[in-house]
This record gives structure tokens, C-alpha cells and sequence, in this order.
């Protein structure tokens, strides 16, 4: 696999050996390597130029990523197969597959993946003439996408956001998106097409001046100057806009662009310099008009463009207002376009719906498995209520002799001086929270109970009590370092976070037997008080944990993107001292990285 991948090879060598590499992971159980290679094997073939091979690879992709539950290939060969249908020219089966992406990527968190998937779909809706549907969709998309890591799929969707605007014939927000598009533009070759596309919409809007003076400045660009399909464009819409101005413009102005897109066969503009010729002799050369449309009409049959067709004849009409077999295809576009709108914007739309529903359908089956757990946590409620006030006293009675017995030995013992006053601070800093978390909550359950305050009320708070209970409870319980230790692990992260996004980062490779118990133990405890901290100041929306691991040493990085906090706020935060003096029993390290506004952030060292 790694020599398949070696691009100082040539293809037919790295073909063979990503070839040797699909038979032998046949041979082994199956795991994630088996997919890495088969999507490599489609990428391979798609660069040998191999269409049917890359598609058979692509649906042997998505059943093998299907039958392991693999979110990530089945994106990606979803992704494969969408483009694939797309270049068919099968919009509703590439649409399909482009949704289909769209979700896997979303069960991963996956927002840029999401984001250009869903402006694959608007695209799709645009060119089938669902401009209301592909505006949401593409509206969608942009939620997704981030300047940072995907500015030339943003200014794509201004773009197309920009031409369903203008399809719908609302000029000031397709000027306003075009514009936005330019601005956003990352390379000068989609800034001259977003530059072109602004000037047609200003000729559409008939703002000939400004589309002009835009078209003008296009012409003199040198990358124009290389590129003869993108200067027919220019040019011929220059002309057209010096002609509807009124400016004296000779027919070469138009002739010229049309002969250079024969060149480059570039029949899609070919149709619009045919139609352009066509207006501009209306009304002195009618039978050069005549020709010209009917090249319209003959070209945007072989290419299946109907709308280019009916937008010929309607011209046509006006040249010959008795040809009645014209007025009778022109109607029967005009229903059939109609029709064929109607058809997409169900079938899109149903994808889409039937989509929702099952991703419903999911939540709502996780909600009702939550209320069951909630249900037979409520039947605890009032044995809760009493343990707690029983745990309350016994902890504080417990931990206040314990002060005194350290006290007395603090003084007998100055060698181990520091070490049980770190003792002593984790204690009361328990002692605290039990305080904090149950005294206040069980006097408002009392005063509830006393003032005959309804049973769901009554019953809410109890429940709150409870889930401080078992939280604390395996706070500060033993943890398990055997087998189970990641798991454990993942499962204290999560449960942090009901309502927020956790990324976590490594924890699944990490080679976690080969770590010391107290080493693991530390790592716990120190990352389960971040994770409170965070809980009680930061108001983060998301979080990122990442694990690597070295020769000797775990480096962890925790991060959330919450309000932050001072050097002087952190420097008065017992949890986060704790974790200092944790990391320091291990010999290792813990630097945080913080300011107000600025999120929070841990650098973590554990040599072992």
C-alpha cells in the first residue's frame, strides 16, 4: 500500500501494487486497511483514466464500508459515486449520492464535507431549474463551510446563489452575491467568471454602463488574454451590451467570439454568440436573424437544452408572428419545461424529506431509550434523597477528623509535609463540592416538599440531586485501568457534554497497556477536572481532546472555544491547581493557555 502510493513511480507500478495489496487484505479479517485500500485502488483508476473500473471499485467501496459501518468511506464513496452520475448527467441518482454523503459526514461532525455536499445538491437543483429549492440548499451549505479550509467552494455557492437570483429575475440580491462571490474568489480564473456573470446580470437589469466599464477592465486582463474561451465570453457580452446601449457596433464584434468558441468547441457558448447575432439583425437583416436562431434551436437539440430552444423561438415568433408550427412548439416547451420543473422539485425534495425522516427516526428512538433510563432513575428519587443527606454528614464528619489526624502528622512528619497537604486540598475541595452540589439542592427539595409544591416539580430537583450523586460518586470512584480504560475514558468526556460538540482525537490508537495504572489514573482525574472547569465557566460550545503518543511520553491537548479566562481567574481555580499538583506527581507537566474571550487551552505532558 505505501509503495501504491509513491507518486516517483509510475502508474502502471503503483497500479500492481495496489493491485498485490487488494489481494492480500482479502486474505486477513476485515478492518479499515481493507477499505484504505480499495479507496486508494478507485483514485488509482480514476488517474489511469479508467472510468468503469473506477466505479465498480466505488460500489465495492460503499458495500464494504456499508457492511463495517464505516461513516467516513461511506462519504467518500458516496461522494465517488455522486460526481460520477453527476458527469452522466443522471442528476436524481447523483443527487442521491451527494445526500447520502452529506449525512454519513454529518454523523462524523464533518462540517466542511457537509458544507461542499450540499453545495454539490444546489448545483445539481440549479441546473435542473429548482432555483427556490437550490437557494436553501445552497443557504444550507454555507452554515457548513469555513473561510479557512473551504473559500473556494464559499465563493462557488455565492456564485450559483447569484445565477438563481438572477434566474428568478431578483437583480439587486444577484448583483449583491455575484459581488460578494468576487470578493471571496481565491483564484483569478472563478474571479473573472463571477466578474463576467456580474456584467451579464448588469445587462439583464439594463445597467449598460456599468456593464461596460466591468467588461472593459476584463478585456485588458492578461489571463484573459491566455485563456480564448474566457475572452469570447467577455467579448461577445461586451458587444452586447455597446449594442443595446446603442453604440455603433460592427457585426464582427459579434463574429469574432463566435468563431474563436468553434475553436475551442465550446457549444454552450456558441448558443449564446448564435443568439446575440440573431437579436442584433432582427430587425435590419431579418433572414440572417432567421439562420442564426435556427443554429439556436439546432444546437441546443444536440446538447438537450430545451430552454435555449424555446428562448430561440420566441424570437422567431416575433420575426414570423403567423408560423403557427412555431407557436405550437413553443407552447408545448413552454408545458413540457414546466412539467419537467414540477417532477425535479418533488423528487429533490422528497430525497430530502425521506432523508429527515430517518435521521427523526434515529432521535427519536435515542429519546425514548433516554426516558426509559430517566424513569427508572425517578423510582430511586426518594432513597436518593436520604443517602445523600447520609453521605453529606458522613463525608463531612469523616473529612473534618481527617483534617485533624493530617494536622497532627504535618507536625510529627515535616519530611511528608507537602505531600499530605496536597492530600488534604483534594479533600476539602471535596468536602466543598459535596456541599455545594447537594446541601443547597436537598434544602430546596425540603422547602418544595413542606409547600405542597407539585410532584413534577418536586420530582425535577430530586432528580437533579441524583445525577450530582452518581456523577460524584464516580468522580470519586476508582478507575478502571484495565481492557476497559479508553472506553471508561470516552464515556467521562462525553458525559460532559449533553449539549456541546466533543472531538476527540487519538484516544482510539492509543496504545493504552503499555501505560502505568497511575500514569492512566492521573490522566483521568486531571482531564475529568478540565472537563468540570469547563462545565462551570467556560460556556463552550465545542471542545477538541487530542492524544498522541510518543516514545516515553502521552501528550494530550485539551482546547475548548468558550469566554476564556485571566492568568489571575486561573491561578484561583482549585480544580485547575489540582491538576497541577496531579501532573507534578507523575513528573510531568501542565501549561494552560488562556485569555478573556479567547477560549481555554491545557498542554499536557505524562512521561512514563
Amino acid at each position: 500500500m505505501k509503495k501504491s502510493k509513491n507518486t516517483k513511480l509510475n502508474l502502471q507500478a503503483r497500479m500492481q501494487f495496489v493491485d498485490s495489496a487488494f489481494k492480500r487484505s482479502k486474505k486477513l479479517p476485515f478492518d479499515s486497511l481493507h477499505l484504505a485500500v480499495i479507496d486508494h485502488k478507485t483514485i488509482l483508476h480514476h488517474k489511469a483514466g479508467q472510468q468503469d473500473s473506477t466505479v465498480f471499485y466505488d460500489r465495492h467501496l460503499l458495500y464494504a464500508a456499508n457492511r463495517s459501518a464505516n461513516k467516513s468511506y461511506q462519504g467518500k464513496a458516496h461522494k465517488n459515486l455522486g460526481i460520477y452520475y453527476k458527469r452522466l448527467q443522471v442528476f436524481d441518482s447523483a443527487f442521491y449520492h451527494f445526500n447520502a454523503s452529506k449525512t454519513a459526514f454529518l454523523t462524523l461532525k464533518d462540517s466542511s464535507n457537509v458544507g461542499r455536499r450540499l453545495m454539490s445538491m444546489g448545483l445539481i437543483q440549479k441546473i435542473q431549474g429548482d432555483y427556490f429549492g437550490s437557494k436553501e440548499t445552497l443557504t444550507e451549505s454555507l452554515d457548513y463551510l469555513t473561510l479557512e479550509k473551504d473559500a473556494k467552494y464559499i465563493s462557488s455557492a455565492q456564485n450559483a446563489l447569484a445565477t438563481d437570483h438572477r434566474k428568478l429575475l431578483n437583480y439587486p440580491d444577484a448583483i449583491t452575491y455575484y459581488s460578494i462571490a468576487i470578493d471571496n474568489a481565491p483564484f483569478e480564473k472563478e474571479r473573472q467568471v463571477y466578474q463576467n456573470n456580474l456584467a451579464a446580470t448588469y445587462i439583464d437589469s439594463k445597467k449598460y454602463d456599468l456593464a461596460i466599464t466591468l467588461l472593459k477592465k476584463l478585456k485588458k486582463d492578461t489571463v484573459s488574454l491566455k485563456n480564448k474561451r474566457a475572452r469570447a465570453r467577455v467579448l461577445d457580452n461586451l458587444a452586447y451590451a455597446q449594442w443595446h446601449k446603442g453604440e455603433d457596433v460592427a457585426p464582427t464584434a459579434f463574429q469574432k467570439p463566435l468563431e474563436w468558441r468553434k475553436l475551442q468547441n465550446d457549444k454552450r457558448g456558441q448558443l449564446a454568440s448564435y443568439t446575440h447575432l440573431g437579436e442584433f439583425y432582427s430587425k435590419t437583416e431579418p433572414g440572417k436573424a432567421k439562420a442564426y436562431f435556427d443554429s439556436v434551436i439546432t444546437l441546443s437539440k444536440t446538447l438537450t437544452i430545451p430552454r435555449a430552444e424555446k428562448d430561440a423561438l420566441r424570437f422567431l415568433m416575433e420575426l414570423q408572428p403567423k408560423n403557427v408550427p412555431l407557436r405550437d412548439r413553443y407552447v408545448f416547451l413552454q408545458d413540457s419545461l414546466y412539467k419537467q420543473g414540477l417532477r425535479v422539485k418533488t423528487q429533490f425534495a422528497k430525497y430530502k424529506y425521506d432523508d429527515q425522516r430517518k435521521q427523526e427516526s434515529i432521535l427519536r428512538l435515542e429519546k425514548e431509550n433516554a426516558q426509559k433510563e430517566l424513569e427508572v432513575a425517578q423510582e430511586r428519587n426518594q432513597k436518593i434523597i436520604s443517602l445523600a443527606a447520609g453521605i453529606l454528614l458522613l463525608l463531612s464528619l469523616g473529612f473534618t477528623g481527617y483534617y485533624f489526624v493530617q494536622r497532627a502528622k504535618r507536625q510529627r512528619q515535616v519530611a511528608e509535609r507537602e505531600k499530605q497537604k496536597e492530600v488534604y486540598d483534594t479533600e476539602v475541595a471535596m468536602s466543598q463540592r459535596i456541599h455545594d452540589d447537594f446541601a443547597g439542592q436537598l434544602n430546596h427539595a425540603m422547602m418544595l416538599l413542606d409547600t405542597n409544591t407539585p410532584k413534577a416539580t418536586v420530582k425535577k430537583v430530586i432528580g437533579n440531586i441524583y445525577d450530582s450523586s452518581r456523577d460524584f460518586s464516580r468522580e470519586i470512584n476508582d478507575i478502571d485501568t484495565g481492557p476497559n480504560f479508553q472506553h471508561l475514558l470516552a464515556t467521562m468526556l462525553k458525559r460532559y457534554c449533553p449539549n456541546k460538540s466533543l472531538m476527540t482525537i487519538g484516544e482510539k490508537t492509543m496504545q493504552w497497556n503499555t501505560v502505568p495504572d497511575f500514569t492512566k489514573k492521573t490522566i483521568f482525574k486531571v482531564l475529568q477536572e478540565l472537563m468540570i472547569n469547563m462545565q462551570k465557566h467556560s460556556k463552550a460550545d465545542l471542545i477538541e481532546v487530542r492524544f498522541e503518543q510518543q516514545k516515553n511520553a502521552l501528550s494530550i491537548t485539551y482546547k475548548d472555544y468558550g469566554v476564556g479566562a485571566s492568568k489571575e481567574e486561573v491561578m484561583h481555580k482549585n480544580g485547575l491547581l489540582n491538576t497541577e499538583k496531579r501532573i507534578r506527581a507523575i513528573n510531568g507537566s501542565i501549561i494552560f493557555e488562556t485569555a478573556k474571550n479567547k477560549g481555554f487551552k491545557a498542554l499536557i505532558r505524562a512521561p512514563y
